[in-house]
Formats: structure tokens, sequence, C-alpha cells
């Protein structure tokens, strides 16, 4: 068969196949289920396969190349615009095979197995916080319909709830008090498992060389690391740390025309969780920024006095990026420099 590109639709029991000749001649267009993709995709020539980023396309991509073909994986919002009617299996499969060909397509690099197994325990972790913070929310909420207050977060609420449970005198019926025992329970068993996960994270970025160097950097601790390392693609797919920065969408978009160039917000594409690691962290940076005196410290105080907290904490996280690929990209050390030096030599830092 004189295939030499392939489209396939992503599913969970039957795949959708479209595939051309070296000429764009449609010379394959099937269906198969899920026993059948592999033998089929094994007694073809070596050719170039695409498919959607989605649930199972990283493991899709791993079989496949060891089968000697291509595999690239390309985000749905980059495949829409070649879909010529409307959706259904078929054509997504064909709209994949005509974007996977095109000489400027950007691909998402496929992960190894050690890569999703430290995102799974992100993910894992991740969902436990956010069921805390549920858990947290329903108890403040039900208080509050006896007349009960407690404020935000869930520093106050794992002091004060205790104390409103043992107060016999506050009005609270015994079965919402047992009620609300029951969750209390839950989010103190929710604080240990979270607990857990981060100290597994913490001994991971410890035992990995590249973690602790970036790790280095003010407001990159074992969380930011280990997730940065099992997501971010190879360095060198970069040409800048700009562009690095902008894959993380913490640039400002663009609204230009007539030769007038408008920038507003921030991009925000991207993995929203390394965005989120990221600000976060540069949030505690600016925190002690008083404590500090350093060059990198200096410049985050003048832009808060300038622009405001939150566009500091973004310009930080933005700046933060950029070092992260220069460190990576030239496999060196972050040092702090006094405020009469440079903050980073390279010129690969693309300050």
């Amino acid at each position: 068969m004189n295939v030499t590109t392939i489209g396939i639709d992503l599913a969970k029991t039957v795949f959708s196949i479209h595939g051309t000749d070296q000429h764009g001649k449609v010379v394959v267009r099937k269906r198969l289920n899920r026993p059948k993709l592999l033998p089929y995709i094994a007694q073809l020539p070596p050719c170039l396969i695409g498919m959607e980023a989605c649930s199972g396309a990283h493991y899709w991509a791993r079989e496949m190349t060891k089968l000697g073909h291509d595999v690239r994986i390309i985000a749905p919002r980059f495949v829409a615009p070649y879909r010529k009617s409307s959706k259904n299996d078929d054509n997504d499969a064909e709209a994949i095979c005509e974007a996977v060909g095109r000489p400027n397509m950007r691909f998402v690099p496929i992960k190894t197995e050690d890569q999703q197994a430290v995102l799974c325990l992100h993910r894992i972790r991740r969902g436990l916080t956010k069921e805390r913070t549920a858990q947290i929310n329903q108890v403040r909420g039900l208080l509050a319909e006896f007349g009960l207050i407690i404020p935000q977060g869930r520093y106050a609420a794992r002091r004060r709830v205790p104390e409103i449970l043992e107060d016999a005198e506050n009005g609270l019926p015994m079965l919402t008090r047992r009620l609300l025992n029951d969750i209390n329970q839950r989010i103190l068993q929710l604080d240990e498992e979270i607990l857990a996960y981060d100290r597994e994270i913490e001994a991971m970025a410890r035992r990995d060389e590249q973690a602790r160097r970036l790790m280095a950097i003010p407001g990159i601790g074992p969380q930011t690391a280990t997730a940065l390392l099992a997501s971010a693609p190879d360095p060198r797919q970069f040409k800048s740390g700009r562009h690095f920065a902008a894959w993380l969408g913490l640039v400002p978009r663009q609204y230009s025309t007539g030769g007038k160039v408008r920038l507003g917000r921030i991009t925000k594409r991207g993995d929203k969780y390394l965005r989120m690691l990221l600000i976060h962290g540069t949030r505690a940076v600016i925190a002690k920024l008083p404590d500090r005196n350093d060059r990198l410290s200096g410049w985050a105080r003048d832009l808060v006095e300038r622009r405001g907290y939150k566009r500091a904490a973004v310009a930080l996280a933005a700046k933060n990026a950029r070092i992260i690929w220069a460190l990576l990209m030239n496999q060196t050390e972050f040092k702090t420099q006094p405020v009469d030096c440079l903050l980073y030599t390279s010129d690969a830092a693309d300050e």
C-alpha cells in the first residue's frame, strides 16, 4: 500500500483512519476497533501519522513509534481549521491527515511513561486539594445557616470548626453537629493524603539534578520543578526564552493592525497548571521582597510600585520562565547576583 500520511481520530473503541499517498490522493479510509488498530499500523510502511492530543494519545504515539512510524500529536485547535464539513469521526481523521503534513504546524511533544507518571501524581494531588476546598466551603456555608461565621481559608477552618463542634452553647443541633464532624474528619484525612503526596514530590525533586537546578530560582519549588520537567518539551524546540514564556501563555496578547502594535493581557495559552504554579511561586517571592537585596528583587519591587501587585507577579513569572529555559538549554546554574551585578550573564536568557 503506497500510503505516506495517516490521520487517526482516536476514541475509546472505534478509530477512524484517513490515509493519503505522496501525491495527496486518498488511499485509506476505514474504521477499526481497538484490538485491530496496532496490527493494521504494523503492516504499513513507515509513514507520517498524526493524531489529536487527547486521552491515550501519548500511549498510541509511543506504540506506533516503536513500529518505525513518525508520529506527531496536534492540539485540537490547530486541527479545526482543516475540517471541511460537519464534525464527525471521519471528517476529523481527514482534517488531522491534512494538518499533520503542513510545514509550519506545531506539535505536542510525546511524553514518556515516567513523565506521565509524575503528572498523574500532580493531577491526583490537585484533585484532592480541590475536594478539600469544596468540603471546607460546604462547612462554612452550612455553619452560616445557623449564624456561625468562620473566616475563609483552610487554616481558619482547621482552628474554628473543632471549637464550634465542641461548644455546646452555640445552639447547633446534634444532627448537624454529627454531620459536620464527619466532614471535618474527611478534611483531616485529605490533609494527610495531600501531605504524603507533597513529601513524595519533594523527594522526587531532590533526586533529580535538573529539578534541583530549577529550584535555585526564586519562586520555583519542588511542585513547579517536577511539573515543568514532566510537561515541558525539549528546550531546543524553542528559539528563545520568550518563545518558552509564550508557550506557557505568559506573554501579552497582540491586537495589531496597520503597523500599529497593541498589547493586551497575557494569552493564557498552554498548560494552565504550569502557569498557575509559576504565578503562585512569584507571589511568595513578592511577599519576601523587603528581606532581599539582589538585582531581581530590586526589579520586582520597582515593578510592584509602578504596575501593581498582580501585574508584577505575572511579569516575574514570565521572567522566571525565560530563566528556566536558559538553565535547561545551557545546563547552567542560577546564581543570585547583588544589585551592582547583572542578574543573568548568559545571552541565551533572552533578558
